[in-house]
């Protein structure tokens, strides 16, 4: 095995919390940083291209392409669960939706033990990283490397859907980002001027040329040294510490040294993956597959939430959807001068345009369900939209009780590891499910939709009672892929706790996970910018604690 050098961080995945890291750790020259990337550059043209996330989804240029084990709450089936593979990440292959989630979700994790995550102090980060397109405001940041405009077309019958949605209690209102995200909207998404705006660009690429900093793509880490595993595997009680990590890069095997942290950023997948391979876990889990327990850890790889959508879609006529023209050649052509002339039209948008938060019943406090909706119908994701004009009218629970785990398969890295996420599992999870296919069924009833005639196809009119429903929400369930809360933020005393309040691995020093699996709670929404938030968040933390570690001691004499 080669010697890579010693660099003082060494950062495992350039996603969107890696590129975030490299950016505020390399900004000190003195600093050495090395951002270790699996995947490639991101100069695919339908990384850009916004609705090129059709063709960056189950590609394995861009795509891990892992797929779920067979889902009993999905009556059986197993599903695509895209995860990013390039620089950028997901922030490359995803939805570009600018969401934070709801003030209660942060005032939860530091109720949980994890002090200053509140709302009251993660707002300001998500200003500071933010450039929004109205610029400064209570609420929004206009100086920041994180662009978020609002979308470039519009579409009549999702005009009349939210009209629809505000006939049934559902507000209007212009923006989800101010704690409460109660009602509906056009979402607000990662673009500038018409084109995907990832976390390469916003945060790596200016800063590629500093001369402290290497991004190494192709770059596979297989597994993170700990010293005193090497000495004393018996010794459970003994403080370990990560001292750097085993790569593979064109066909030759490397050891990279980190002076001072290792930080996974992998992702709800990865970075689980990569503990246990590297023996941190639950030994019930990592030791069948030959490999020596070196720190137990129980929650690593456990406590995965994600969002679960249901798709509903519906037939209108009398209006335009964009089945007609993806359809049609010249449909298809007039979308791609629309797009090369102005920047505009249906290549220009997000899987989803319009939003909006609800509750599936009253008992809720604050919104749990959250709608996309796309001027579009198709069977399954990768397939083309149907002939006849229709839209869909996706619903899903924000906070899911139902939790699963992503653990070894075996003891090669390059194999993918099992991923479950047992949805629906959870009594309360089916209740919302029902809940919300009647609320939908309520929305697309409602007089401003009516002269469309809108008519269900999936699932159909034959699912009615709850049993029924909660059927037909296996058969139309699908991830939203928002995975999140293998290595959870949390004290000592929680079981599941993989990282502390500052991110630190809990018993080995030097060692850090920062992206969305530390999470304890997903977040109400899209969980893409809060996962910036984090990364930007960890990087005050590391540079506060290197400063802390470096600062000279001063004697006080009386």
């Amino acid at each position: 095995m080669k010697n890579f050098g010693t660099f003082d961080y060494v950062i495992v995945g350039a996603g969107t919390a890696g590129c975030v890291l490299a950016n505020r750790l390399s900004a000190d020259p003195k600093i050495r940083v090395l951002l270790l990337e699996a995947g490639g550059k991101d100069d695919y043209i339908w990384i850009h291209i916004p609705v090129g996330y059709l063709y960056c989804i189950g590609n394995p240029r861009t795509d891990w392409c892992y797929k779920t084990e067979p889902e009993p709450g999905l009556n059986g089936r197993s599903i695509l669960y895209a995860r990013g593979r390039t620089l950028g990440g997901c922030s490359s292959i995803n939805a570009m939706i600018y969401m934070r989630g709801q003030a209660r979700d942060y005032d939860e994790w530091e109720a949980m033990g994890n002090t200053g995550w509140g709302w009251k102090n993660v707002l300001p980060i998500f200003k500071a990283s933010e450039e929004h397109y109205a610029g400064n405001s209570d609420i929004h940041g206009g100086d920041g490397e994180w662009r978020v405009e609002e979308q470039r077309l519009q579409w009549e019958i999702l005009d009349k859907w939210r009209d629809a949605a505000a006939q049934t209690g559902i507000p209007k209102v212009a923006d989800f980002n101010s704690g409460d995200n109660f009602g509906s909207a056009r979402f607000q998404v990662n673009q500038r001027t018409g084109v995907r705006w990832n976390t390469s660009k916003a945060f790596l690429r200016p800063v590629m040329q500093r001369s402290n900093l290497v991004v190494l793509t192709g770059a596979f880490s297989t597994k993170i040294r700990l010293e005193s595993a090497y000495k004393l595997h018996a010794n459970a009680d003994e403080k370990k510490r990560a001292t750097g990590v085993e790569f593979e890069h064109k066909n030759e095997k490397y050891f990279v040294e980190a002076a001072r942290e290792t930080i996974l950023s992998g992702g709800a997948i990865n970075s689980p993956q990569l503990l246990q391979l590297s023996g941190i876990g639950n030994p019930a889990q990592i030791e069948p597959h030959g490999i020596i327990s070196t720190h137990t850890l129980i929650g690593v790889g456990e406590n995965l939430q994600d969002h679960l959508q249901l798709r509903l879609a519906f037939k209108v006529q009398g209006v335009r959807t964009l089945n007609e023209s993806a359809n049609s050649w010249l449909g298809k052509a007039q979308m791609a001068w629309q797009y090369a002339m102005f920047r505009r039209g249906p290549l220009s948008m997000a899987p989803s345009q319009l939003g909006a938060f609800a509750k599936s019943d009253p008992s809720q406090k604050t919104a749990n369900i959250q709608f996309h909706i796309q001027p579009l119908s198709l069977d399954k994701f990768g397939e083309p939209p149907h002939k006849f004009p229709a839209f869909t009218s996706s619903v899903c629970n924000l906070r899911p009780e139902s939790r699963g785990h992503v653990r070894l398969k075996s003891a090669n890295a390059h194999h993918h590891p099992g991923i479950t996420l047992n949805y629906l599992s959870a009594e309360a999870d089916r209740k919302v499910a029902v809940n919300a296919i009647k609320l939908t069924r309520k929305i697309v009833a409602a007089a401003a939709l009516a002269k469309y005639q809108p008519q269900e196809f999936m699932p159909g009119p034959a699912f009615n009672t709850d049993e029924e429903l909660a059927r037909a929400a296996g058969n139309i369930g699908t991830t939203i892929f928002h995975p999140v809360g293998t290595c959870k933020m949390g004290p000592a005393n929680d079981a599941l706790a993989v990282v502390d309040s500052r991110l630190r691995v809990h018993g080995v020093s030097c060692l850090r996970v920062v992206d969305a699996s530390i999470m304890p709670t997903i977040t109400s929404g899209n969980t893409n910018s809060p996962t910036i938030m984090i990364a930007e968040r960890a990087s005050a933390m590391i540079i506060e604690d290197r400063l802390r570690e470096s600062a000279p001691i001063v004697a006080i004499h009386e």
